[in-house]
């Protein structure tokens, strides 16, 4: 019923405005009104029209929202509109986030010589931030996406070290890769997504020193290890870098984070069965690390 009622209220509005607007266009025939004029007005009132007929639909799809969440059986509503929710935090942060570059290279090409360097960078982080968006877009679907397999971990380390190399040289920052010529069970392009985002963050707060990126063996595991000289995270944040929108002091300071990426990152390893944490002293840098399976476990794994 309420339903009818929506469709011919919003069918009164549109045939009401429709019909100015068909007025307005004969008196401008009929009284010789500069056309261009009669054109803007047209345009306006049709414009109205069609966000008063959205504001309109989105208040009823908010009010049908409610009341199916009122009611006993509206648990598929309820799960809908939580990933409705989370999808709006996300990407009004995202927006939030992705002004600043684009805000710093506006400032930069207003110079007469701008910094050719300073701009690249602020480009990276702008594309990194849309690669972000198109990640989190996939994430929802990743499971029919993953393909676990065997796969080498030092062409994957190189591969994302190469992405951030205009980074490593305009800080001064070295890398070690140690240890890494072994095979891990996991899916590649997701993996190096998980390895980006760490590595993104060890260079956002390393001013001096450098990045290792190492293997070590953990029982039938291998974990993966990339530890920085940056400035440490504080005790009381690191519980909860990996939470949505989390930022820490760091990110408070520093105006760079998101609280995207890390979030990000656990709910990947989570679906591709990796674990993944991290450890830091304030003041003297901080090592992630993700667990992975061996990759001659993969049988193993299959059977479970």
């Amino acid at each position: 019923m309420e339903k009818d009622e929506f469709r011919k209220e919003s069918i009164v509005i549109l045939c009401a405005n429709l019909t100015a607007a068909a007025l307005l266009i004969a008196a401008g025939f009929l009284y010789d009104i500069n056309p261009e004029f009669v054109f803007y007005e047209t345009a306006f009132l049709l414009i109205v029209t069609a966000a008063a007929l959205l504001i309109r639909y989105g208040q009823y799809r908010r009010r049908k929202r409610k009341e199916a969440l009122e009611t006993d059986d509206g648990a598929e509503e309820r799960k809908q509109y939580e990933l409705l929710k989370e999808k709006e935090d996300f990407f009004a942060l995202w927006a939030h986030q992705i002004k600043t570059p684009i805000a710093a290279m506006n400032l930069l090409l207003q110079n007469e010589e701008p910094d050719r360097a300073q701009c690249r960078q602020e480009l990276f982080r702008i594309e990194n931030y849309v690669e972000l968006a198109l990640d989190y877009t996939r994430f929802e679907n990743l499971s029919g996406d993953l393909q676990l397999e065997s796969c080498e971990l030092l062409p994957m380390v190189k591969q994302t070290v190469k992405k951030y190399s205009t980074i490593f040289i305009h800080k001064h920052l070295k890398v070690e890769l140690k240890d890494l010529d072994t095979k891990i069970l996991t899916d590649e392009k997701w993996f190096c997504f998980v390895l980006e985002q760490i590595l993104s963050n060890a260079l956002k707060y390393t001013k001096e020193g450098g990045v290792t990126i190492r293997a070590e063996k953990d029982g039938a595991c291998t974990r993966v290890v990339i530890a920085d000289t940056g400035i440490g995270i504080r005790s009381e944040d690191l519980p909860r870098i990996f939470e949505k929108g989390f930022t820490g002091c760091n990110g408070r300071l520093d105006k760079k984070a998101s609280g995207l990426g890390l979030y990000l990152c656990r709910g990947v390893c989570d679906k591709l069965g990796h674990g993944i944490g991290a450890v830091s002293q304030e003041g003297k840098g901080t090592e992630v690390f993700i667990t992975t399976a061996a990759a001659e476990d993969r049988e193993n794994l299959t059977k479970m």
